[in-house]
């Protein structure tokens, strides 16, 4: 997959949401009001189900921000219909280890502690911590046990920011 979807990592009912159509329909709406879309993740439920968007902005996010994509994505969902049944929506800022999806996030994070895992072992290890070193389109490469570790996107099932504390 190419483009800003390329690397998205989802917690979705497959068989009700298709998660590429539903960053699709929500990155816009969140975009046209001036934050970025992190992340999206599903829960289906029956009356427990919830939707949670992950936004951004250069200056933080705060509540306000945080209601004002809620009203605004809330409004678009139920024009759209996109996820089925009743479902909590919850708008938030990313956090301390905030997800990594795109290669624009990785290459804004170049200097930083993360830690990665895999789809499947990679020269036998799936899981990884070190310093991202760089990024581009297709690959990252991070030092780990004092070892440059390159890694493919499209291998990566997960990536995060390690805190600092």
């Amino acid at each position: 997959m190419e483009g800003p979807l390329a690397g998205a990592f989802f917690i979705l009912n497959a068989m009700s949401v298709n998660a590429k159509q539903l960053l699709e329909l929500l990155e816009p709406e969140v975009e046209s009001l001036g934050y970025e879309l992190i992340d999206v993740e599903y829960r289906a439920g029956g009356r427990d189900g919830l939707l949670r968007l992950y936004i951004d902005h250069a200056g933080g996010v705060g509540l306000d921000d945080c209601e004002k994509v809620s009203r605004q994505v809330s409004a678009l969902l139920d024009v759209e219909d996109p996820v089925p049944g009743q479902y909590t929506l919850e708008v938030s800022s990313p956090g301390l280890d905030r997800k990594l999806r795109t290669p624009a996030h990785f290459a804004q994070f170049a200097g930083q502690e993360i830690r990665v895992e895999l789809h499947e072992s990679v020269p036998g290890r799936r899981r990884y911590r070190g310093e991202l070193r760089e990024a581009d389109a297709e690959r990252i490469v991070m030092q780990v046990d004092n070892e440059p570790v390159t890694l493919l996107l499209a291998d990566i099932a997960s990536a995060r920011l390690v805190p600092v504390v």
